[in-house]
């Protein structure tokens, strides 16, 4: 019982007649609950998945199936499909069944993708190790000691554990491309902008993008084309045209940053292997250019003050009176208030509102919130100059491999696993994160390319040509 590891190979099987997409759902299927050990899923869609399998065959059979007809698809616990739970693996939303579907969702299902269930996360989307779902941590696929990374983890391990052509995640300073090096696959988030956000619980708003994880960058491309796109139920959605154009001309201008290179936190292995991949690429031509990088010590401060005051506004309306968990041993409004945000709440996110709070605060707004949008600004003014000059920007996606669990206690250490990866998110820019090597320890870790924004197609074509996996 094997499931094709790629999209273009599960197409393939169909195309030949081997196997069915009903075929491969229950082998999907089989394989989720074969590796529950995992906690990959908080819940299987068996009925709806088998039902879609078996429309999705029928279109084959008259010759009408979507693009991605034949694909396996995981969305993790915080993208809405209607009348399927969603939790945001959280207390706080145990049991809510989701009205309407995410514009991803519609758009995967339109194009006969097979949603096989909800995959764990940290709660609300924030975290950087799975540690923080209120379901029990996520195992890495690669060594179930280990963590998968976060907030995306249970995406990340839905793909390397074979089960899932494609996983749908969300990244808010590194969710998708954290976990996608960590268990050794591809993973994207696109520009700012370029894939609604409609149906996505929001951690915070003017960072979060849903991007897809995917064995090779050809599965990514297929369903980026499939999600990107104007939505008018997201008005922060552009209206910019999807390129074409997925070829890779000529000789390409790389920049990589000196100050990542140098910085103390990052594995000498993973340092050593970058660099052989920059001499690689100034052997095919290539021209490589050290740059340096302003602020990098602002980077995971100006991030956490931002999403934190983001995340304390959109989790407001999560009060026990109009959305949320009700404790029932609360007498009046103001003990339900704070009954219910406690008991609904884990720490990590109890932790954020909290911050977020108290960098709105009366006082404390200009010292902390405005300045930490000015200093936003510079950051996104810096990466952009950069993206002028260069066709992309080169870095390790982590400074290490994946860390055994409870291996960090410290929320500030935690947090400092994202000082590569919050750069996009900060600037608005697109990024992948490709599986290159495997560590002396025998965890996978990644290389991150980034480009300016909406050359998201051109990334994705630069990606697969540089490095093929």
């Amino acid at each position: 019982m094997s499931t094709p590891r790629e999209l273009r190979e599960a197409k393939a099987a169909l195309t030949n007649g081997t196997t069915t997409v009903v075929e491969l759902t229950r082998e999907a299927l089989a394989r989720a609950h074969a590796q529950a050990d995992l906690n990959i899923f908080l819940e299987l869609f068996e009925e709806s998945a088998l039902a879609k399998a078996e429309e999705v065959d029928a279109k084959l059979a008259e010759g009408t199936a979507g693009p991605l007809a034949g694909a396996m698809v995981s969305i993790k616990d915080n993208i809405c499909y209607k009348d399927h739970k969603v939790s945001a693996s959280s207390r706080m939303l145990e049991g809510y069944t989701s009205i309407y579907s995410a514009t991803v969702v519609e758009r995967m299902l339109a194009a006969d993708a097979v949603i096989l269930g909800r995959t764990n996360c940290d709660e609300f989307a924030m975290g950087s190790s799975n540690e923080n779902s209120a379901y029990g941590p996520v195992g890495n696929p690669v060594d179930p000691g280990k963590v998968p990374g976060g907030s995306s983890g249970g995406a990340a391990a839905s793909v390397a554990a074979g089960i899932c052509h494609i996983a749908l995640g969300s990244d808010t300073g590194g969710s998708i491309r954290q976990p996608a090096s960590f268990c050794g696959v591809v993973g994207f988030k696109p520009t700012y902008g370029r894939v609604s956000r409609y149906g996505l619980i929001a951690f915070a708003s003017s960072l979060d993008q849903i991007g897809p994880l995917a064995h090779s960058v050809m599965d990514m491309e297929a369903v980026h084309r499939v999600i990107a796109g104007r939505d008018p139920l997201d008005d922060t959605s552009s209206s910019l045209p999807l390129s074409n154009d997925q070829r890779t001309k000529g000789p390409l201008r790389i920049a990589y940053y000196r100050d990542c290179m140098e910085h103390e936190g990052l594995d000498p292995e993973i340092k050593a292997h970058v660099e052989q991949e920059l001499d690689r690429l100034r052997e095919a031509g290539h021209h490589i250019e050290a740059i340096e990088l302003p602020m990098m010590d602002l980077f995971v401060p100006t991030y956490y003050i931002l999403s934190t005051a983001e995340a304390s506004s959109n989790l407001a309306r999560f009060d026990g009176i109009r959305y949320g968990h009700r404790s029932t041993m609360a007498k009046g409004v103001d003990e339900t208030y704070r009954k219910s945000r406690s008991e609904g709440f884990g720490p990590e996110v109890q932790r954020r509102i909290l911050l977020g709070t108290f960098v709105l605060s009366s006082g404390y707004y200009d010292a902390y919130y405005a300045q930490g949008m000015r200093v936003r600004r510079l950051i996104r003014d810096n990466t952009l100059r950069a993206l002028e000059r260069f066709d992309i920007v080169l870095t390790p996606t982590c400074p290490t491999t994946a860390f055994p669990h409870g291996h960090i206690s410290d929320p500030v250490a935690m947090y400092l696993q994202d000082i590569f990866t919050v750069q996009a998110n900060l600037a608005g820019v697109p990024a992948v994160s490709l599986p290159v090597g495997k560590h002396s320890n025998g965890m996978p870790f990644g290389i991150q390319l980034m480009a300016k924004p909406f050359a998201d197609e051109q990334l994705l074509a630069i990606a697969r040509d540089l490095f093929p996996c």
